[in-house]
């Protein structure tokens, strides 16, 4: 199906008082209730059994003795973990909650709530069964050992909300000494989807992707990987300015070179105009800004959006609260507004990669994740959402486009094979079933446990 393009967006009206109150209340509602339902139902995972129980003999199969008859194959044959465990089909989610959303460093135990929805997304848009791991030690040594000790009982491995520069050591480490595919979704998660809506957002405002300026308000783990992978994908890094909390990234900002090698290999590469300031100045005459930095609003303002170059593109990652309100954006002149947030059009959130891309390592039993993994994802992004039809406020798809994980899923496998990262091989026909009938089912299990009362609605809402 071809794209339909909608190139001019009408002139957007000022809202009144009662109308931005409005959105205001519908932007803070989520978290208005977030608390009561997480009390309601004790947290938001649990374990279901995926083998019946016809009566208590049956756990002389699924228990003693007859499980010694899988333990003695698998001690044999270590491969058979993978056809007689669920490690298959099972990541772990860890994090030191070092970097939780744009919270800071408030702990492990303050990152559950936030490491068992990543579960439930995992569950709910892929297929996969996850289970949160929240590590009680900031030392990245002992991350990457820790990590590694947990690995037989995994298929894959999910980092999430480490603070850098450890993180990069932490995924670095791993992906070289690990035989699973192992991802920090702050920075491979992010920069994919946020890779598919700067794709699209080009093809509607006309402008081609190695010509464009790009400020880049931010420089944590998120930011430094987006560089990345748009670079790979045809951003010129010269015409990347980058900041962090103090100021645009240049030759200058010296004190980068020995702690924060990623940050300070920006600093010598980008920005070849030279420019110096702060956000303001790293935002001035630019055609996109892709923000990822702390919660706003405020950390952006409509002046800054509107000293903007024409048909600006505007990207505010922060949660829980973006850096700008969208509404502000566009007011300001902006064509093309995305956050990170579901209840906003265009959201450019992880949560429409890990989910599906994991689904795709898992089913070719990957090694590791390779930018070009990640770029596949990320064009089979950008492709569903154009035969959606492409609009200034459908740059992406959304979580409701149920379609997009197999797609994906079956992209990410597909390179995988052709880049000799997997251990399975299959055509793109049975990948694209399998994925289906994985994420099927996780839908029809939740639909299932709602519809009967075992998931039991929760009053007043």
């Amino acid at each position: 199906m071809g794209a339909t393009i909608f190139p001019k967006r009408p002139d957007v009206e000022l809202p009144s008082t009662k109308e931005e109150e409005e959105r205001l209340r519908k932007a803070n509602e989520p978290s208005r209730i977030a608390n009561a339902m997480h009390a309601f139902y004790g947290g938001k995972i649990g374990t279901v059994a995926k083998c019946p129980v016809r009566d208590v003999s049956d756990f002389a199969i699924w228990y003693t003795p007859g499980v010694a008859e899988p333990c003695k194959a698998i001690a044999k044959d270590p491969s058979l973990a993978y056809e007689l465990t669920n490690k298959w089909n099972t990541v772990a989610v860890v994090t030191d909650g070092t970097r939780v959303l744009g919270l800071g460093d408030i702990g492990p135990l303050a990152g559950l709530p936030v490491m068992e929805g990543k579960a439930m997304l995992f569950k709910y848009l892929g297929g996969v069964d996850a289970v949160p791991i929240c590590l009680g030690t900031k030392d990245q040594e002992e991350i990457v050992r820790t990590v590694k000790l947990l690995s037989p009982s995994f298929g894959g491995i999910n980092l999430e909300d480490i603070s850098q520069p450890k993180c990069f050591h932490v995924l670095d480490r791993l992906r070289q000494e690990m035989e699973i595919p192992v991802w920090h979704d702050d920075q491979q998660g992010t920069a994919t989807i946020v890779l598919a809506a700067l794709i699209n957002s080009l093809k509607l405002v006309g402008k081609r992707i190695d010509e464009v300026h790009i400020a880049m308000i931010g420089a944590g783990a998120a930011n430094i990987a987006i560089s990345r992978l748009i670079i790979t994908a045809g951003v010129d890094i010269r015409k990347i300015v980058m900041t962090d909390s103090h100021g645009i990234l240049g030759p200058s900002r010296k004190e980068l070179e020995e702690e924060y090698h990623e940050k300070w290999n920006m600093a010598l590469r980008s920005n070849l105009e030279g420019r110096e300031g702060g956000d303001r100045e790293a935002m001035e005459g630019a055609d996109v800004v892709i923000a990822a930095s702390r919660p706003g609003p405020g950390v952006l303002t409509k002046d800054m959006v509107a000293s903007m170059a024409d048909d600006a593109i505007v990207f505010a990652t922060a949660n829980p609260v973006p850096e700008i309100w969208p509404w502000e954006a566009t007011q300001a002149g902006a064509k093309i507004v995305a956050t990170g947030r579901s209840d906003f059009p265009n959201q450019v959130n992880n949560s429409l990669v890990f989910p599906a891309l994991f689904r795709g390592c898992l089913d070719v039993r990957t090694r590791s994740i390779s930018d070009e993994m990640c770029l596949a994802a990320a064009n089979e992004l950008a492709r569903t959402a154009e035969e959606k039809g492409l609009a200034f406020e459908h740059v992406v798809p959304s979580m409701a486009d149920w379609e997009v994980f197999p797609r994906e899923a079956v992209a990410v496998g597909m390179r995988a094979i052709e880049q000799g990262l997997a251990r399975r091989r299959m055509g793109r026909q049975e990948l694209y079933e399998r994925a289906t009938a994985s994420i099927t089912h996780a839908r029809q299990e939740m639909e299932t446990l709602m519809r009967s009362g075992m998931i039991k609605p929760m009053p007043g809402l």
